[in-house]
């Protein structure tokens, strides 16, 4: 059994979508993390449903699976990085958040993706963290409930610096919740590294029942950079065996790889990567 691997499109930024998709599917990816944004599928736009009716379409063709990402820097606001988040001060922006989110959960939907990622964003300054995290909770109500019912897992992604940053987080939210079918996990190999006490191998396999997306690149610990395979301090091998045991005990996601500052060289990595990550299954299988 291999691996389902992906490149996500926010390291693909210079390409035209589909082609990205097609250089994709020609090296042999399995899928494709996507993110909404600007200038692959503006999730803005009027149209949106027509254009993922086409973009559905080209991805069956293709052969390709896909995950959304809902990450783009800029997408709602173009003066703030990630803003507004689930954590805004402001009322009104949280809405905004939570219904870009929605729509990124019908947009999986009409695409069939096997989750929708997000993340919770950064404790404002002034904010308590009891409040914040009660915050967090009543704004992902009604995303959760468009996931349950469209069957789309919302898996939310530990990231360093936010609110939500570690996997301990992401039980704790889980709690608040009342340990909803719909909530999942994104699991950051790289973020692990960064963060986590223990290895990212040890990582994957204590999160495993509710992982629902991977992200994989390198990064060294404490540093949240991520960096292509072989720049960082990951010892991949332990990662590689970790996620080939998630893989046969049921998850059925993609691996994606997250390079979003490379897209400078992103047909190159994109490769590269592949070459290494289908390299290191290879060695474990001989």
């Amino acid at each position: 059994m291999t691996l389902r691997l992906a490149y996500g499109t926010n390291g693909l930024t210079d390409l035209r979508l589909n082609d990205a998709l097609f250089l994709l599917a020609d090296l042999g990816y399995d899928g494709v993390g996507l993110t909404l944004d600007h200038m692959h599928l503006d999730p803005v736009v009027e149209d949106l449903d027509a254009r993922a009716g086409r973009l559905s379409r080209t991805l069956a063709r293709l052969g390709l699976t896909v995950t959304i990402e809902t990450g783009g820097r800029y997408v709602l606001d173009p003066r703030r990085k990630h803003g507004p988040s689930l954590l805004d001060p402001d009322p009104d922006g949280r809405a905004a958040r939570a219904r870009f989110l929605v729509r990124a959960v019908q947009t999986a939907g009409d695409l069939e993706a096997h989750a929708v990622h997000c993340f919770s964003g950064v404790l404002a300054e002034g904010l308590d963290r009891n409040t914040a995290w009660e915050r967090l909770a009543d704004e992902l109500a009604p995303v959760l409930a468009a996931a349950q019912s469209l069957g789309v897992p919302l898996a939310v992604e530990p990231e360093p610096g936010h609110l939500l940053a570690t996997l301990d987080d992401f039980h704790h939210l889980r709690r608040l919740l009342g340990s909803p079918d719909a909530l999942g996990l994104t699991l950051d190999i790289g973020h692990c590294q960064c963060l986590e006490a223990v290895s990212p191998a040890e990582c994957v396999r204590a999160s495993a029942p509710w992982v629902r997306h991977v992200q994989v690149e390198d990064m060294r610990r404490g540093v949240h950079e991520h960096l292509p395979f072989g720049e960082g301090e990951i010892d991949f091998p332990p990662v590689l065996e970790a996620l080939d045991d998630l893989t046969r005990s049921g998850y059925q996601g993609l691996v994606t790889v997250e390079l979003p500052r490379h897209s400078h060289a992103g047909p190159r990595l994109a490769e590269e990567s592949l070459r290494f990550l289908r390299g290191l299954e290879e060695g474990a299988r001989a």
